[in-house]
C-alpha cells in the first residue's frame, strides 16, 4: 500500500518528475511523494472531520469515519486492487517507481559497504503468502468474516484477532511475511532465521511465529526476531510520515566531511600523503565513527547517536580505536625500514614484563569473545572487545620502548605483539563491516 501511496502522489502532484530531471536519488524522490500523499490525507482527514462533528458526531467517531471515507486513502486501495489484478498502466507505473527506490538504495547500501546474496521482494512472495493462507482457510485455520476479510483468531495464545487478508482480497504485511518466510526456508538448506527488525515490530513477530507453526512449519516457532532498539538523535526521534527522517546518504556524507575536518591536522603530517588518500582516510575514519557508535551498544537498547561525540579521537570510538591501529602499522613498517623482521618463531630468552603477559591474555580471549556475540546475537561485545584491547595497549606502549628497546629479543617479542594486536584490531572491526585505515 505504500508504493501505491507514492505512485497516486505522483500522478497527482509529481509534474513528471523523475530522478534524472529533478538530480534526485530515487528513494529520495519516491520518499518525497509518501510525505506529499501524507500531508494532503491529513488534510484531507481534518475536513471531513469537522464536517462530521459540526453535525453532531463525537470527536473519536468522526476521526475513524473520516479515515474510511478519505477519497484519497480508497484511491490509493483502488491502486494496490489493481495492482494485484496485474491492471498494465498500475503494473508499469509501479515499475518506474521502484525502480527508482532500488537504485537509490543499491548507492547507499555500496556506501556503507553491504550486500546481499539474495533480496525478496514483497511483490514476488505476495501470492506465495496468500496461497498459504488460503490453505490454512480452507483447513479450519482461519475464519471469513462477513464482509470477505480473513482472520486470524490468536485469542487462545493471550493476543487479538490478526487480519490476514482484506476483504477486496488484497494481502498485508503479514500475509507477504509468511510467503517469504516459505520460500527462504525452501530456498536455503537453513534451520533458523533471524530477524533483524526495529522492536515497534515485536508483536508482529510474535504473531508471525505463531501463525508460521499453526501452518505445520515445524521451523515456525525457532523464528528469532533480533529486537532492534530505536536509534534516535539530539533533535528527537525520526518519522518517515512527516518527512522529518534525517536521510542516511545525508547523515554518511555529513560524517566523513566531519572526520575530514576532525583528522585534517593529523593527516596533513603524513609523508607524501595525496588529495586522495586523505578522502580515503576521511571516508573510513567517517564510516567506521557511525557504525562503531551504534553497535557498540547492545542492540536491544534504544540509544542517543550524536555524530559529533562518535567522531572523538579520544575515548570509546571508532575513530580512537583506528587511530590505534594505524599508530602499530606505522611502527611495524618502521621496524622494516631499518631491517628488523618478525621471526616464525620467538625467542625463548627474552622475560615478559606483567604488561606484556596481560597483553597476551587480551589477545587470547578474542575467539571467545567473537563465539559469545554470536550466540547472544551481539556484536556489542565485539566492538567493546576491540576497545579495551587497544586501551592495553596504548598503555603497554606508554610503559615500555618497541623501536628503541635495546634488547633486540626483547624487541622482536614486542613487535610481535604489535603486529597481533593490529591483526585482531582488523580482524574484529572488519566483522563489525568497519575497514581500518593503515595510516593517519
Amino acid at each position: 500500500i505504500h508504493i501505491c501511496k507514492s505512485m497516486l502522489a505522483w500522478l497527482r502532484w509529481g509534474n513528471g518528475e523523475t530522478p534524472q530531471s529533478s538530480g534526485k536519488k530515487g528513494d529520495h524522490l519516491v520518499g518525497d511523494c509518501y510525505v506529499a500523499f501524507d500531508r494532503h490525507y491529513r488534510e484531507e482527514v481534518r475536513e471531513i472531520k469537522a464536517r462530521l462533528m459540526a453535525q453532531g458526531l463525537p470527536e473519536e467517531q468522526a476521526e475513524e469515519r473520516a479515515r474510511q471515507e478519505s477519497p484519497l486513502m480508497r484511491e490509493a486501495h483502488e491502486m494496490l486492487v489493481k495492482w494485484e489484478q496485474g491492471d498494465p498502466e498500475v503494473r508499469a507505473l509501479w515499475r518506474k517507481m521502484n525502480g527508482w527506490v532500488y537504485a537509490g538504495f543499491d548507492e547507499t547500501y555500496k556506501a556503507l559497504g553491504v550486500s546481499f546474496d539474495k533480496i525478496y521482494y514483497e511483490s514476488q512472495t505476495y501470492l506465495e503468502g496468500k496461497e498459504t493462507v488460503e490453505e490454512g482457510l480452507r483447513k479450519g485455520l482461519f475464519y471469513r468474516r462477513p464482509d470477505g476479510s480473513v482472520w486470524a483468531d490468536l485469542t487462545k495464545e493471550g493476543l487479538d484477532e490478526k487480519l490476514l487478508l482484506r476483504s477486496d482480497g488484497t494481502s498485508v504485511y503479514m500475509t507477504q511475511d509468511i510467503g517469504t518466510a516459505k520460500l527462504r526456508f525452501q530456498d536455503y538448506p537453513i534451520d533458523k532465521m533471524i530477524y533483524v527488525v526495529g522492536n515497534e515490530q515485536n508483536y508482529h513477530f510474535q504473531v508471525l511465529s505463531i501463525l508460521l507453526d499453526k501452518l505445520g512449519f515445524k521451523w515456525g516457532k525457532g523464528l528469532v526476531h533480533f529486537s532492534y532498539g530505536m536509534v534516535e538523535l539530539p533533535n528527537g526521534k525520526m518519522k518517515s510520515r512527516e518527512g522529518t527522517v534525517v536521510d542516511a546518504d545525508d547523515l554518511i556524507e555529513s560524517m566523513i566531511q566531519n572526520a575530514a575536518q576532525m583528522s585534517a591536522d593529523k593527516v596533513n603530517r603524513l609523508e607524501d600523503v595525496t588529495p586522495e588518500e586523505a578522502r580515503e582516510i576521511a571516508r573510513r575514519v567517517g564510516l567506521g565513527a557511525l557504525k562503531y557508535f551504534i553497535l557498540k551498544v547492545d542492540a536491544r537498547k534504544n540509544m542517543l547517536f550524536n555524530p559529533e561525540e562518535s567522531i572523538d579521537f579520544n575515548g570509546n570510538t571508532g575513530p580512537f580505536i583506528q587511530y590505534t591501529y594505524a599508530r602499530i602499522r606505522s611502527i611495524l613498517r618502521k621496524a622494516e625500514a631499518e631491517g628488523t623482521s618478525i621471526p616464525a618463531s620467538l625467542p625463548h630468552t627474552a622475560e615478559l614484563t606483567a604488561k606484556e603477559t596481560s597483553l597476551i591474555q587480551h589477545l587470547q580471549g578474542f575467539a571467545a569473545v567473537v563465539r559469545q556475540a554470536g550466540s547472544d546475537y551481539n556484536p556489542s561485545a565485539i566492538a567493546n572487545y576491540c576497545y579495551d584491547l587497544v586501551k592495553e595497549y596504548n598503555q603497554f606502549y606508554h610503559d615500555l620502548s618497541v623501536l628503541h628497546e635495546p634488547d633486540r629479543d626483547k624487541k622482536v617479542v614486542r613487535l610481535a605483539l604489535s603486529a597481533a594486536v593490529s591483526q585482531v584490531v582488523r580482524n574484529g572491526m572488519g566483522l563489525l563491516g568497519i575497514e581500518m585505515p593503515e595510516r593517519m
